[in-house]
């Protein structure tokens, strides 16, 4: 199964197509209503935050499974899911595991803390064609190296 961060990933129809490619279930997850494909291997999961930050964090948490898979760019949803034996990947095609998760989060919220100080971080580059060929690759993999496990 892959569990999809949904709000902001760009991504989607990618993550669609390899499901259709290997049979796989999604679950989209979002705080916002969207529109999903009219597919049995497709489920989407309205979450109202009800005053609640993390709310569709936690749903998909809870949805999540060890050897499925996490699409996220968030780190600390990341870790969340790597605690439950979940692979996760970012939408730019960067596999968060065990040993790089502690780094990711430590940036992640060094960053946080500048911007919070005042200090101008940039942000994150804009989403590119090589990024997209970069997901597509490491989910494939990553949808490979889980059915060898299994």
């Amino acid at each position: 199964m892959i569990v999809v961060d949904a709000d902001s990933c760009p991504v989607k129809r990618e993550v669609y197509r390899v499901a259709k490619r290997y049979d796989l279930e999604v679950i989209l997850v979002a705080a916002s209503w969207m529109q999903v494909p009219d597919d049995r291997r497709v489920r989407f999961i309205l979450v109202r935050d009800e005053g609640k930050l993390d709310a569709a964090d936690d749903r998909i948490v809870e949805e999540i499974t060890a050897n499925d898979i996490a699409i996220t760019e968030d780190v600390h949803l990341a870790s969340r899911c790597l605690d439950k034996g979940a692979r996760v990947i970012s939408p730019r095609g960067r596999v968060f595991s065990r040993d790089s998760i502690g780094e990711a989060v430590a940036t992640r919220d060094l960053l946080a803390d500048l911007r919070e100080a005042g200090v101008a971080t940039g942000g994150p580059k804009p989403f590119q064609k090589s990024d997209r060929s970069a997901f597509l690759q490491r989910l494939d993999e990553t949808v490979q190296a889980i059915r060898r496990e299994v």
